[in-house]
């Protein structure tokens, strides 16, 4: 049965135009003539059966379907590019670990691990892979996941490394800040919040036991970690963010924890792979590294809140 599949010229023609909104800019990309891009978006469009860009005065925007159909095409060809470049290198496949990642937690937390994991096993490749969301495992080329954990994530197992720790953190030259000596001085400070924890401040307030009469939900909101990171150092306001996304910059003192009181449980770390397909030796060995230094993570932070705890009681 023959396969409902265009050209791979016309979908390549047709991501580009559609990423430039431009024939032209397409063109002059692929080394093509105009004419060219435009007889391929064309064909396209016949076989499909159906308009893809809405042509007016001379302005190229996509349809609704267009843009769907874009997205999904680039990322076709993203992996059909990427299944080529690793045909053309030969290695064991049984030598490569597929692990997606959020964007943040692998910089900051697992990126600095791999050099070990590298040294250890240097036959091992670890494939790092930006997945913000949960996924099907089936529907992907991956093999595993560091992630939050997700109970409703089916299909998978998933195996505990820490929970996440939130420390509010701030540049030490943010003005006032010498003034804050109990939690619920922070108020009086600009919050800044991570669009998809609206919960997390005012659970850190109600954890440092502060009275309840000021909006904790006021202040700007920033979607990821890192950006809330950034807006602590320019001295934008106050961020609530996990410890273990800013240990460096407390050690370098560009930023300071002038609370130091912290809660957790709010997310947790864990290990994912899918339920019914055996681990590779590779994921194996990658697996158990990962819980060795999730342990090693739990140790710290356990003998960072008893040295804590120990400077509370001997300063009363």
């Amino acid at each position: 049965m023959r396969r409902k599949i265009p050209t791979l010229g016309a979908l390549i023609a047709f991501e580009a135009a559609a990423r430039h909104e431009s024939f032209s800019r397409a063109a002059s990309e692929l080394a093509l003539t105009e004419g060219a891009i435009s007889r391929q978006i064309s064909q396209l469009e016949d076989y499909l059966g159906l308009p893809l860009f809405n042509r007016v005065k001379k302005r190229l925007t996509l349809t609704a379907t267009g843009r769907t159909y874009a997205t999904k095409v680039r990322e076709d060809l993203s992996r059909i590019e990427r299944n080529t470049i690793a045909a053309m290198i030969p290695q064991d496949v049984n030598k490569v670990v597929e692990l997606a990642v959020m964007p943040t937690f692998s910089a900051k937390w697992l990126i600095p691990r791999l050099g070990e994991f590298q040294q250890i096993h240097p036959d091992i490749t670890v494939n790092l892979n930006e997945r913000p969301h949960p996924f099907l495992f089936g529907d992907s080329h991956l093999d595993a996941a560091v992630h939050f954990e997700h109970p409703s994530w089916a299909g998978t197992v998933q195996v505990h490394l820490f929970e996440e720790e939130l420390v509010p953190v701030c540049a030490p030259t943010l003005k006032n800040i010498e003034q804050c000596e109990k939690a619920v001085d922070l108020a009086s400070f600009t919050l800044l919040h991570k669009t998809s924890r609206e919960e997390a401040w005012p659970r850190w307030f109600e954890a440092a036991n502060a009275r309840r009469d000021f909006d904790f939900l006021r202040g700007p909101r920033y979607d990821l970690f890192s950006m809330l990171i950034a807006g602590a150092l320019s001295g934008v306001g106050v961020a609530l963010v996990p410890r273990l996304y800013v240990q460096q910059e407390i050690a370098d003192g560009r930023l300071i924890i002038p609370v130091d009181k912290s809660i957790r449980g709010l997310k947790r770390y864990c290990l994912v792979y899918p339920e019914h397909k055996e681990m590779s030796p590779s994921l194996r060995l990658l697996a158990d590294y990962l819980l060795e230094c999730a342990a090693q993570a739990r140790d710290a932070s356990c003998a960072m809140s008893l040295d804590t705890e120990s400077e509370n009681v001997s300063g009363k």
